[in-house]
C-alpha cells in the first residue's frame, strides 16, 4: 500500500471515529432529561472516543520486524581434550 493511501485510510477512519462521537454527545443532550442512564453512556462514549479515534488513525506504517541483512556464523569453540579418566593419587 503506498503512502497516500495509507494517509487517506487513517483519515477516513479519524472521521468516522470523530463523527460516531458527534453523534454520542448530541444524544447526550437530547437524552439527559428523558434517559439519564443511557445519557451517561454516551457521555463516557464521547469523552473516550477521542482517545480511540487518535490510537486506530495512527496505526498502521509499522514495519514488520526482520532479520539482519547480513549472516554472522556462530563462534567456533575448540572442544575440551579428554582428561586422564585414571584415578591418581594427587587427584582426590
Amino acid at each position: 500500500m503506498g503512502l497516500s493511501e495509507d494517509v487517506r485510510g487513517r483519515q477516513r477512519r479519524y472521521v468516522i471515529s470523530m463523527a460516531i462521537r458527534t453523534l454520542s454527545v448530541l444524544a447526550t443532550v437530547f437524552l439527559w432529561n428523558v434517559e439519564r442512564p443511557v445519557a451517561i453512556v454516551t457521555l463516557v462514549a464521547g469523552a473516550l472516543l477521542p482517545y480511540v479515534a487518535v490510537v486506530i488513525a495512527n496505526a498502521g506504517r509499522e514495519s514488520a520486524p526482520s532479520l539482519p541483512s547480513h549472516f554472522l556464523p556462530t563462534p567456533v569453540h575448540p572442544a575440551l581434550e579428554a582428561g586422564n579418566l585414571k584415578k591418581t593419587s594427587d587427584q582426590s
